[in-house]
């Protein structure tokens, strides 16, 4: 219920704020600070959102909980929306979304509400060290299927036997295969 009251409420703050300012200031000037608070906006979403990107891939390649980062991702993209809705109220909150001292607060209240069940990693697939390169274990993870052995024992006879049933490249011996 709450969200269709934030619906109804934040048009009506607008525009409020719209015919206070443009009486204030004149319809030009109003237009322009709104189209400049977007232009600026989305420039400090940009660069904000890249580092908070960045950010969370550190978090992944040292394995730690990327939840803050994320979390700052976030809001720097609710942050956006916000600043590209034109008006002046969300234009205020977006703006203060971009403030990381504020997001910490903001999150640091949300997160009464959300409880965390665990986080995991599976360590063995990267290397610790770098993060980067798939880690070799020797395992070779695989599926298989179990089929007629007597077509692979007996080649068709108009065929040499080191070749294949369809006549393409020499069969070797692999250590994983029968002949």
């Amino acid at each position: 219920m709450w969200l269709f009251w934030l619906f109804v409420a934040v048009p009506i703050i607008e525009i409020a704020l719209f015919i206070q300012v443009g009486g204030l200031i004149g319809l030009w000037p109003t237009l322009a600070i709104v189209i400049l608070t977007a232009l600026v906006g989305t420039s400090l979403m940009r660069s904000q959102g890249a580092s908070a990107l960045a950010e969370v891939q550190r978090s992944f390649n040292e394995l730690r909980d990327p939840s803050r980062p994320l979390a700052h991702g976030v809001m720097i993209l609710i942050a956006g929306m916000l600043l590209l809705t034109p008006g002046f109220f969300t234009d205020s909150v977006g703006l203060l979304l971009l403030v990381p001292k504020l997001r910490d607060l903001v999150m640091t209240k949300l997160s009464r509400h959300v409880q965390v069940s665990g986080f995991s990693v599976n360590a063995g697939m990267y290397r610790q060290s770098s993060g980067r390169k798939p880690y070799d274990d020797g395992v070779i993870d695989g599926e298989y299927e179990v089929s007629d052995d007597a077509d692979r024992r007996h080649p068709p006879s108009d065929l040499p036997p080191e070749l294949g049933h369809d006549g393409g490249s020499p069969r070797r011996n692999s250590g994983w295969t029968r002949h």
